[in-house]
């Protein structure tokens, strides 16, 4: 009797052990793959997007990256809808030379493992006297809607804002470059707590990262994002 008791019980073990993997929760893999299909989802529509009528281009993704690190640019230029992806011509050499020098990650390898957004993702167009034409406050409400997507989605450790209109998206009223380059900030913002590391432009049409002391604190605020626990662990 005792000895059918025991294999009664240890028949029960059994099942038991079965079962458990199939009821219990998810698995980090079960996880990360439904996460990539709502990105990747997410990025399908993103790319389909033609809300503002007077942008010049269709929208321009960086893609479905799965990463801890957002990198989030002002608007796309003149080349990049040609080319398929954010700062894909001059503004985007000296950015990754940045990155190269900085962070020792090349331009392959940092798109492949950082989430690339933009406060606007299509082209605006340029203006009467040449420039690029900054994007209103619509088309900015309007984009900015697929950024609060992503962060939701992804859950970012770290945000690295590039230029003053990207900046603005975070900071309500921009201090002046010398005060807020070079500096990390932890914010709240879509629901979601992280740290931000600010970036000046990289245009040509700006020299304030070519001359002191913007070109120290371009430095300085390299070796944050390099030092930030996100950005070790961005994958």
């Amino acid at each position: 009797m005792l000895c059918t008791a025991r294999k009664i019980a240890q028949a029960a073990l059994q099942i038991q052990a079965l079962t458990v993997p199939l009821f219990g929760p998810p698995s980090k893999y079960r996880l990360m793959t439904a996460l990539k299909n709502r990105l990747n989802r997410h990025v399908t529509a993103l790319r389909t997007c033609h809300r503002c009528p007077n942008m010049v281009s269709g929208p321009v993704s960086g893609g479905p990256v799965i990463s801890r690190v957002m990198l989030v640019g002002q608007a796309p230029g003149v080349k990049e809808p040609l080319l398929g992806r954010p700062f894909a011509w001059t503004a985007g050499k000296t950015l990754f030379k940045w990155f190269t020098e900085t962070l020792d990650v090349d331009e392959d390898h940092f798109r492949s493992t950082v989430y690339m957004a933009a406060v606007c993702r299509c082209f605006p167009g340029k203006t009467s006297a040449g420039g690029d034409r900054v994007p209103s406050k619509d088309e900015v409400a309007n984009c900015s809607e697929w950024l609060a997507a992503e962060i939701k989605l992804l859950r970012p450790e770290l945000i690295i804002p590039v230029g003053k209109l990207a900046i603005g998206q975070f900071i309500v009223a921009v201090p002046p470059l010398i005060d807020l380059i070079g500096t990390q900030q932890t914010l709240e913002k879509f629901g979601h707590r992280f740290d931000i590391v600010p970036l000046p432009h990289p245009s040509g049409a700006s020299p304030w990262h070519r001359i002191e002391p913007g070109k120290t604190l371009t430095r300085r605020a390299l070796e944050l994002i390099r030092d930030h626990p996100g950005w070790k662990g961005r994958v």
